[in-house]
């Protein structure tokens, strides 16, 4: 199994970026109760159903700090909200966490609760080693369900692996190429936050996240780094 090493770039670290990103392999993303997930999604619904209010999308300091980094690296939060925003707007509108798979529907559980941006990449289709840096412009991005590249302007911060693909543009959106699917056994976690985040909640995030992933996939984590 292919186990790439995570670095982030000191300016992109000084920009105010923070998280834990982690390695858990053995996974099953195919043979899920579905059943007892349901009701954990129906949980997580219930729980947030008083506290994700439309006033939240303006005030929470989370959400704020993450259109504070894209003002930063200039980039429009209204084409590139933060994934944590899409999916809180998301759920003021449909009042449900979204039915993907069981990895996603995972994270995107925590996301919500936590206001951190989470993702999941297969680490099957991941070249080499992960470092989140700044783009130069000559990067290759296929965003998810997308078919072409995407064009990467210089500046942006982004999570790229070996063969300089894009995993992720921002914390806005995830590329094609390495999608977790029923097929994943092996995953690269991205919990990311910002200046507005604390090291207690990043913690925190990625212990629930990891205990969520064990309790419905199995799995163990090979190794974890936390940028706080």
């Amino acid at each position: 199994m292919h186990r790439p090493t995570f670095s982030i770039a000191e300016p992109v670290r000084a920009l105010g970026v923070r998280g834990a990103f982690a390695l858990l392999t053995g996974l099953d993303n195919a043979h899920v109760d579905a059943t007892a997930l349901t009701a954990w999604r129906e949980s997580v619904v219930a729980q947030l159903r008083g506290e994700l209010v439309p006033a939240l999308l303006e005030h929470d300091p989370i959400l704020a700090g993450f259109r504070d980094l894209h003002d930063i690296v200039g980039r429009s939060n209204k084409r590139f909200p933060s994934s944590a925003e899409a999916l809180v707007g998301l759920f003021l509108r449909k009042g449900l966490v979204p039915v993907i798979n069981p990895l996603v529907d995972i994270y995107n559980g925590v996301s919500l609760i936590s206001r951190l941006s989470l993702g999941a990449h297969d680490l099957a289709h991941v070249e080499g080693d992960i470092v989140l840096r700044f783009a130069t412009g000559a990067e290759r991005f296929v965003p998810l369900g997308a078919t072409t590249p995407e064009p990467i302007s210089p500046g942006e911060y982004c999570y790229l692996d070996g063969s300089g693909e894009v995993l992720c543009r921002l914390e806005h959106r995830q590329c094609e190429r390495t999608k977790v699917t029923a097929a994943t056994t092996d995953c690269f976690y991205i919990l990311q936050g910002n200046a507005a985040t604390s090291r207690a909640l990043v913690e925190a995030t990625l212990d629930q996240l990891v205990t969520l992933t064990h309790r419905f996939c199995g799995g163990r984590l090979e190794t974890a780094w936390i940028v706080a």
